[in-house]
C-alpha cells in the first residue's frame, strides 16, 4: 500500500496545525458558525443530531495494522469505544468532542491518516473493489489508479468548492464490486488489443434523483486517465447548478444536457489539456504500481491445500458454512480472502468496538501481511490468508464477533446510522436492521433464499444505498411519524438497476412482516436455482404488491 513521503507528511501536518488554529478561533468566538462550516467540512467534521461526527479517510479501503491500532486507541480515548465503517470505505467516529478533533487529526497524521475531503463539496474518497489485487476475474489491479486519483484530487486548487460533493469509483475486475455506475464518475478497467485503458461512466448517483451513470468514453488510454477526469470535473464545475443543492450533482447536469452533448463538451475541454501536466508517463505509472506489488506469498501445492481444507470443512459443519459464505477465491493457489462480518444479530451494521479494531489488526498481522480492507458493504476483508490458516482465522474471528456466516445473505445488510445519529434522517435505520436480523436469524432459511441484498437508508440522501438493493428500505416522515417505504429490484453490479417503489409506506413494527411476505412469495414462485432478483425481473412488481397489500 502507498506510504507517505516527506511532502505528504508536510502537507497533512500543515493542515492539522491550520485546523487547530481555526477550531481555537471558533471556540473563542472569533469565527462565526457560517465561517467555520466550510473549514470543518473540509476536515471531515459534521455536526450531527447529538454530537459532532468525524469521518476519517481510508483511501480505497486500505488499512495497515498500525493504523487499525491507532484508530482503536482514538475511539477509546476520544469517543465511546467504537467506530463505524461506511459505504465509502471510510471510518466514522460518532461522539468526539469538538475541542478534541485537532488532537485526533494530529494522532492520525502520525500513522499517515487524515480526514481531508471526507465531506464538503469536493472530490471525496475514491472507492474500489475490496478484492483488488487478488481476485481471479481481475483485469488489472485498480489500486494504483485510485492512488493517482487521490493525489490528483487532494487539495486540487480548482475543485475545493464544487457545486456539490463528488464521488469516483474504479473497478479493475470483470465483476463490478465497487458499485461503479452509481457514482459521479465510474472508471472500468478494460483491455483492448493488449492495451490497458478505461471505460468512463458519468452521472450516476442516488439520493433524491437516483440515476445509473452513462458511458461517455468506451476506451480511454491509460496515460490519459487524470487529464480526462480533470476535463469532466472542469465542465461540471463550470456548468453545474449552484442555486439549488438538490439539483447540483453532475447527474442532473448530464441528464439536462444529454450524455452525448456532455461527452462532446468534455472531449473539447480534454483536447486542450490531454498532453499537459496530468499525462501519466510510463515512469509515473511504474512508480504508482510499485506500491501495490504482491506480498511474499508462500508456494503451496494447490490441489493438496484444497484437499486438506475440504477435509476440515467436512469434519465441521459450522466451519464449512463460514468457509462457503465468508471466504473468496484467490488468484494464488493455496490462499483465500476472508471477509469478516460486522453484522451479527443485535449489532448495528458496520460498527466495530475498539477491541475489535485491535483484533482485526492482530488477524492482519498474523494471517494477512499486516493489511485489512474496508468494504463497500461495511465489512472488513483480509485479502491474503493461507488456506492452511483458515480454521485458525475462523476461530479467532468467532472469538471477536466477526464470524457470522451471513455474507451475501439477507442479514448482510447495508445500513446508514439513521435517526439515532444523523440530523438529516427522517427515521431510524438501526432498529429496523435489528428487527430484521432477529426475525430472519435461521441460517438454513437464509441459505435457502440465496444471495440477496437488503439496504436501509434513513432519508432520501440514500447513504444506505437503498435504490440499488434487491430489497430497499427508505425512512420517510409522515406528519412527524417515522414510516418506511419498500423498494424492490435494484442492483449495483455490472448490470445495475434502480429499485421500484412497492407502494405506500409502513410503520416500523410492520416492516419485518412485510419483508416476510415478500420473501414468501419469492419462495413460492421461484424456479430452480433462481435468485430473488431473477424472479423479480421475471414476474415484475405487481405480484409482490398484491401479496403485501392484498390487492
Amino acid at each position: 500500500m502507498y506510504r507517505y513521503d516527506d511532502r505528504d507528511r508536510a502537507i497533512i501536518g500543515d493542515r492539522v496545525i491550520q485546523f487547530r488554529g481555526q477550531t481555537e478561533r471558533y471556540l473563542a468566538g472569533e469565527l462565526s458558525e457560517e465561517q467555520f462550516l466550510p473549514l470543518r467540512l473540509q476536515n471531515g467534521l459534521y455536526i450531527q443530531r447529538l454530537a459532532p461526527m468525524l469521518r476519517i479517510a481510508v483511501p480505497y479501503g486500505l488499512l495497515n495494522s498500525t493504523q487499525l491500532r491507532r484508530l482503536a486507541r482514538i475511539s477509546r480515548d476520544y469517543d465511546k469505544g467504537y467506530a463505524h465503517f461506511t459505504t465509502r470505505q471510510n471510518l466514522q467516529l460518532n461522539w468526539p468532542q469538538l475541542e478534541d478533533v485537532p488532537d485526533i487529526l494530529a494522532e492520525l497524521a502520525e500513522v499517515e491518516m487524515h480526514a481531508v475531503q471526507t465531506s464538503g463539496n469536493c472530490i471525496r474518497n475514491t472507492t474500489s473493489d475490496p478484492y483488488a489485487g487478488v481476485a481471479r476475474d481481475e483485469i488489472v489491479d485498480p489500486r494504483p489508479y485510485c492512488e493517482l486519483i487521490r493525489q490528483w484530487s487532494t487539495f486540487h486548487p480548482e475543485f475545493a468548492f464544487l457545486p456539490r460533493k463528488f464521488k469516483i469509483a474504479v473497478n479493475g475486475a470483470k465483476g463490478d464490486r465497487a458499485a461503479m455506475r452509481v457514482h459521479d464518475i465510474g472508471v472500468q478497467v478494460v483491455e483492448r488489443d493488449g492495451e490497458i485503458g478505461f471505460q468512463v461512466f458519468v452521472g450516476g448517483g442516488q439520493g433524491r434523483t437516483p440515476v445509473i451513470a452513462e458511458l461517455i468514453r468506451d476506451f480511454l488510454p491509460e496515460r490519459h486517465l487524470l487529464s480526462y477526469l480533470e476535463a469532466i470535473v472542469r465542465i461540471y464545475n463550470e456548468l453545474g447548478r449552484r442555486d439549488n443543492k438538490y439539483k447540483a450533482r453532475i447527474k442532473i447536469l448530464v441528464k439536462a444536457m444529454g450524455a452525448a452533448e456532455f461527452a462532446r463538451r468534455v472531449e473539447t475541454e480534454w483536447e486542450q489539456i490531454r498532453d499537459g501536466v496530468n499525462e501519466l508517463t510510463p515512469e509515473g505509472l511504474t512508480w504508482a504500481k510499485s506500491f501495490f506489488s504482491a506480498p511474499a506469498y508462500q508456494p503451496f501445492d494447490g490441489a493438496a491445500s484444497d484437499a486438506a481444507l475440504q477435509a476440515q470443512a467436512d469434519a465441521n459443519k459450522a466451519f464449512s458454512r463460514w468457509l462457503e459464505r465468508n471466504t473468496f477465491p484467490h488468484r494464488v493457489p493455496g490462499y483465500r480472502a476472508v471477509k469478516l462480518s460486522t453484522k451479527p444479530t443485535g449489532v448495528p451494521p458496520g460498527d466495530a468496538t475498539d477491541r475489535q479494531l485491535e483484533a482485526i489488526a492482530d488477524l492482519a498481522d498474523n494471517y494477512s501481511f499486516g493489511e485489512a480492507r474496508v468494504t463497500h458493504d461495511q465489512n472488513v476483508v483480509l485479502a491474503d490468508v493461507p488456506q492452511e490458516k483458515l480454521y485458525d482465522v475462523w476461530q479467532a474471528a468467532r472469538a471477536h464477533g466477526f464470524a457470522t456466516p451471513n455474507i451475501g445473505t439477507l442479514t448482510d445488510m447495508i445500513c446508514c446510522p439513521g435517526g439515532d445519529y444523523c440530523s438529516l434522517a427522517n427515521a431510524k435505520s438501526i432498529p429496523v436492521a435489528e428487527a430484521i436480523q432477529r426475525r430472519f436469524d435461521d441460517m438454513d432459511y437464509l441459505y435457502d433464499l440465496g444471495d440477496l441484498t437488503l439496504n436501509i437508508s434513513g432519508c432520501m440522501n440514500a447513504c444506505g444505498h437503498h435504490h440499488v438493493a434487491q430489497i430497499g428500505i427508505l425512512g420517510v416522515d409522515k406528519k412527524g411519524e417515522e414510516f418506511y417505504q419498500i423498494q424492490l429490484g435494484g442492483s449495483s453490479s455490472e448490470n445495475p438497476r434502480l429499485a421500484t417503489v412497492l407502494g405506500p409506506s409502513f410503520s416500523r413494527a410492520e416492516v419485518p412482516d412485510v419483508i416476510g411476505r415478500i420473501l414468501d412469495l419469492y419462495v413460492e414462485l421461484r424456479r430452480p436455482d433462481e435468485l430473488f432478483l431473477d424472479t423479480y425481473i421475471r414476474i415484475g412488481l405487481q405480484p409482490f404488491k398484491e401479496r403485501v397489500y392484498g390487492r
